[in-house]
């Protein structure tokens, strides 16, 4: 049935997935290739592989386990025929995109004034991200002379990437949801092959993600999800809070499951955090909480600017350093953006 794991920071929700994979294997005798495991690194899906070779050894080998993108990749290759599509499309990366959106606004006689390459690109993925093609996107773009802009521009973009059998990264996710709407028989092939489904890092998911999961899981509602709330960051990708938040809405059966000791942090850490962040009006309640107790108590120190800032700093550092007889290598900084 659905689950969802309410996972905070530093809680081990790591380790979450690949242990349900190994019981559902070992205690429930699923077979593996039944299993579809998504995430949203490369680097996490290899570390998911190896921890499941490790605890279930090469019975592990048949359950799908990669990004959306790599799995998303894999489903139109495997079914370009039943989608009409060419097996050996082309995936275009930033360079690519750019480098099409550039030939594109140059065929239409778009200035950079008008609307230039990166602006035209980021307004076509939200789009995307939002489930909206070309024709949609058009129709909506009424009156706003912005807006009529991009819609010619996205509309030439797309005929550019077909043309060339080519696809970015954010069809890789909407063109499956749009082929498993238009082929129900080759969805009802997926549904059945992938009978559990697992889903990590919930909370970053967008529209397209969303769909496709709902779609592969309405059969069986065998849905694993892992997330936290309190830990969504890429909005700015079109990540949707709502597909976390509104878990209970769509499975009304499911079972959520919430981990809040945090094996990271000290006890004054967590209480700072905890106050901090219950102040969002959009979130699932937990409450961190740790064994470590104690812990030095963290310094707020306002600053006029972001000079003013870096001298606070680097001053408190040095001063510390010799009076206390330290290494300058001792110390750590985090920033937030190269910059600074």
């Amino acid at each position: 049935g659905p689950v969802l794991v309410i996972a905070g920071a530093g809680s081990g929700k790591t380790r979450v997935l690949t242990y349900r994979i190994a019981h559902l294997i070992r205690h429930h005798d699923v077979f593996p290739w039944h299993i579809l495991a998504v995430t949203f690194t490369n680097k996490a899906a290899g570390e998911m592989r190896e921890r499941m070779d490790q605890l279930v050894g090469s019975d592990s080998g048949e359950a799908w386990i990669g990004t959306f993108h790599s799995v998303c990749a894999r489903i139109l290759r495997y079914e370009a025929s039943a989608f009409g599509l060419d097996s050996n499309f082309t995936i275009y990366d930033e360079d690519d995109r750019r480098s099409a959106m550039r030939r594109v606004l140059a065929e239409l006689d778009i200035s950079d004034e008008d609307l230039d390459a990166r602006r035209a690109l980021a307004s076509i993925s939200r789009a995307k991200n939002a489930m909206i093609d070309c024709a949609l996107f058009a129709e909506q773009a009424s009156e706003n002379p912005h807006d009529m802009i991009v819609a010619r521009v996205y509309k030439a973009y797309e005929a550019a990437l077909r043309s060339n059998h080519a696809f970015d990264f954010d069809d890789l996710i909407v063109e499956p949801v749009r082929q498993f709407r238009r082929c129900p028989e080759v969805l009802d092939k997926y549904r059945q092959r992938f009978r559990y489904i697992l889903v990590d890092e919930y909370q970053d998911t967008n529209r397209p993600q969303y769909l496709l999961t709902r779609l592969l899981a309405e059969e069986h509602h065998n849905l694993c999800c892992v997330g936290d709330d309190d830990q969504s960051i890429y909005r700015f990708r079109g990540a949707d809070i709502r597909n976390i938040l509104e878990f209970e809405r769509d499975y009304p059966e499911a079972k959520v499951i919430r981990l809040e000791q945090n094996y990271r942090s000290t006890e004054v850490i967590l209480q700072a955090a905890n106050q901090l962040i219950r102040n969002n009006t959009q979130r699932l309640p937990k409450e961190l909480w740790s064994e470590t107790p104690g812990g030095s108590l963290i310094e707020w120190i306002p600053a006029e600017n972001e000079t003013k800032e870096m001298e606070t700093v680097v001053r408190r550092i040095r001063l510390q350093a010799m009076r206390h007889g330290r290494k300058l290598s001792d110390y750590c900084i985090l920033y937030r953006s190269h910059f600074q």
